[in-house]
Parts: structure tokens; C-alpha cells; sequence
């Protein structure tokens, strides 16, 4: 029984220092009908988003499509790079896929955002084996997840990703079987 995890990173969103509550841009909004119009032919039984707003806005035509509210999942949070803002954000993210132990100041390293990633992601393919699961999520958490179950996933392939972006993971069980870009 195969279950597909339907990772999507969010859209564009308009800055703010607010995290957690920063909302999509006019762009993004745009961008996220196009998710929809995509996921829609997807037979999606589930939508589970990260709590950051941005997040919630890209999946949540998803989620109105199929009749229920997106689930709000802590572990698909972004990682949290650093405690104040980085002055080189593009030298803060290569020092820390260069040294997966590395954290900088109040951030958390790429082994304990990848490890909380992983976590959730294993209990979802657990409860929801053999479902069509749509996670809203962000860049570097995701690209961490998918590291996990197949390391050429790494930095090259983060700097690779668009905004939004849909990579389609399939698993028998708890095993990567195939991952396409949709």
C-alpha cells in the first residue's frame, strides 16, 4: 500500500518580521489557486500544514476542495536559522549545510530541524498509510525531510527550488519508493 506526501513549499509572501504570521503577497495568492488547480486532480484525502501563515494560505484551497480544515502541524515549521536576523542569509544557510552539527546563535542545526522534520513525517505515514497527504511546508525543512530518506536531496537542490514548488514523495511503508516534481 503506497502512501504519496505531497510536499509543497509556500508561495511568495510579503515580508515582515512577523514568522509566524507573515501572509502571502498578491503573487503568492495567485500562485496558490495554480496549487489547487494542480492538487485538485490529485485525490488528496488529507492537507496538513506548518502553523506559519504563509504556509496555511498555499494549502488551503487544498483543504476547502476536499471539505476539511487544514491540520496545523508544528514539526513542518521552518527551521529556525538563527535568534536575531543574519546579516548574509545565502552564507548563514551554506554554513549550516556544510556542517549539519552547525547552529548559529539561538538557531537550530540541520540535524535537529531535520530530526523533528523526520519525526512528524514518519507518524503521518504511519496514521495515514495508503493516503494522498498535501503538506504545506517551507524550504529548508523540506528539503531537510527529503535528505533523510535520500541524501542527493541536499544544498544544490535547495538552491534549485521555486516559490511555491510541489514534489510528489511516494513510500511503501516507511520506504522512499519515487520523488516527482509536479
Amino acid at each position: 500500500m503506497l502512501t504519496n506526501l505531497y510536499f509543497v513549499r509556500h508561495a511568495h509572501s510579503t515580508y515582515t518580521p512577523d514568522e509566524l504570521g507573515r501572509p502571502l503577497s498578491e503573487k503568492g495568492f495567485n500562485d496558490a489557486e495554480k496549487i489547487t488547480e494542480i492538487l485538485k486532480k490529485e485525490n488528496i484525502d488529507i492537507v496538513i500544514s506548518s502553523p506559519y501563515k504563509r504556509a496555511i494560505q498555499t494549502v488551503e484551497g487544498v483543504a476547502k476542495i476536499i471539505g476539511k480544515e487544514a491540520l496545523i502541524e508544528n514539526g513542518f515549521r521552518e527551521r529556525n536559522l538563527s535568534e536575531k536576523p543574519v546579516e548574509d542569509f545565502y552564507l548563514a544557510v551554506t554554513k549550516v549545510w556544510e556542517d549539519f552539527n552547525f547552529s548559529w546563535e539561538g538557531g537550530e542545526s540541520n540535524i535537529s530541524a531535520q530530526e523533528r522534520g523526520v519525526k512528524v513525517t514518519l507518524q503521518i505515514l504511519e496514521k495515514y498509510k495508503g493516503k494522498n497527504i498535501v503538506i504545506g511546508t517551507h524550504c529548508n525543512i523540506m528539503v531537510l525531510i527529503m535528505n533523510y530518506f535520500n541524501g542527493k536531496f541536499g544544498f544544490e537542490f535547495w538552491k534549485e527550488l521555486n516559490m511555491p514548488d510541489i514534489y510528489k514523495l511516494t513510500f511503501d511503508k516507511f520506504k522512499l519508493k519515487e520523488v516527482n516534481r509536479i
